[in-house]
C-alpha cells in the first residue's frame, strides 16, 4: 500500500502543481474552471488509452518508443507553457486592469486558456500513463492485494491534490497586480524543468549524448526521492545527478522563453 501511495503521490504532484499554478494565473479569465477541468479530463482519458497500448508503444523505434513518446509530450507541454507566458506578458497588464470585474475579463483570454489547457492535458497524460504502468507493475508483485493497491493509490492522489490546492490557495493571497509576475515565473520554471526532463528522456533513448554525467551530485544533501527533492522536481525540475545536456536544455529554455516574454512585454508597452 505504501509503495502505491508513494508512486501515485510523486506522479500526481507535478500535475496538481501545474493545475494549481495555472488556475491562479488565469483567475481573471471567465470560464477558466471548465477549461481547466476539460484539460484534466482529456489528460486522464489519454493516459488510460496510452497505458492500454503501452506495450505496443514501447516496442516502436527499436524499443525506444516509450521514451520518444514521452519526449514528444514534454516538448509540446514546454511549447504550450512558453506560449502562455509570452501571451500573458503582452496582455497581463490589460487583464489585471479588468480583473476587478471578472465578468468583463479580457475575451481574448481564451487564447491563453487554449494553450494552458493543452499543457494541463499533456502533463496529466504523461503523469497518468506513467502512474498506471507503475501500478500494473506493483499489482504483479506477489502479496499485493487490490484493496491495498486501491487504498494506497487514493491516499497518494489525495496527498498530491492537497499539495496543488495549498499552492493555489497561497497564490490567491497574491494581489492581482502581482499575480501575473509570480505565476509567470513559476510557469517559466515549470517549462524549463520539463525541458530538462525532455533531454533526460532522449538521453535514455540514446538520441542525445549525456556529455558530462553527472555534472554534479547533491544526492547526499537532497536525494531525488526525499520530500523536498520530490517537490522541487515537480516545481523546478530538480535532479540530484543531472547531466550537462539536461542543464544545457534547462537554461536554454529558461533564457529563450524569458527573452521572448520581455520582447512581448516591450511591444505591448510601446
Amino acid at each position: 500500500m505504501f509503495g502505491a501511495a508513494l508512486i501515485v503521490f510523486r506522479e500526481s504532484l507535478e500535475a496538481a502543481l501545474v493545475i494549481g499554478i495555472v488556475a491562479a494565473a488565469t483567475r481573471p479569465i471567465a470560464r477558466r474552471a471548465r477549461w481547466i477541468a476539460l484539460g484534466a479530463a482529456a489528460g486522464v482519458a489519454g493516459a488510460v488509452g496510452v497505458a492500454a497500448v503501452a506495450q505496443s508503444i514501447s516496442m516502436m523505434a527499436g524499443g525506444a518508443g516509450q521514451e520518444l513518446f514521452t519526449a514528444t509530450v514534454l516538448a509540446l507541454a514546454v511549447a504550450m507553457l512558453a506560449w502562455h507566458n509570452i501571451w500573458m506578458a503582452s496582455h497581463g497588464r490589460e487583464m489585471a486592469a479588468r480583473a476587478r470585474d471578472v465578468g468583463r475579463a479580457v475575451v481574448r483570454g481564451d487564447a491563453a486558456l487554449t494553450a494552458i489547457v493543452t499543457a494541463i492535458a499533456l502533463t496529466v497524460l504523461r503523469e497518468g500513463s506513467e502512474t498506471v504502468l507503475f501500478l500494473i507493475g506493483i499489482a504483479s508483485s506477489p502479496g499485493t492485494t487490490r484493496a491495498a493497491l486501491g487504498i494506497g493509490s487514493l491516499l497518494g492522489l489525495a496527498a498530491g491534490g492537497a499539495a496543488g490546492w495549498l499552492l493555489y490557495a497561497g497564490l490567491l493571497r497574491v494581489p492581482v497586480s502581482r499575480l501575473f509576475v509570480v505565476t509567470g515565473w513559476l510557469i517559466l520554471l515549470l517549462a524549463a524543468g520539463m525541458a530538462g526532463q525532455f533531454a533526460r528522456v532522449l538521453i535514455q533513448a540514446d538520441v542525445l549524448p549525456a556529455l558530462a554525467s553527472p555534472l554534479w551530485d547533491t544526492s547526499s544533501l537532497m536525494p531525488d526521492d526525499s520530500a523536498l527533492g520530490t517537490l522541487l522536481h515537480a516545481l523546478l525540475g530538480y535532479q540530484a545527478q543531472p547531466s550537462a545536456t539536461q542543464v544545457l536544455f534547462y537554461f536554454a529554455a529558461l533564457v529563450s522563453i524569458f527573452i521572448a516574454m520581455r520582447r512581448a512585454q516591450s511591444h505591448a508597452a510601446a
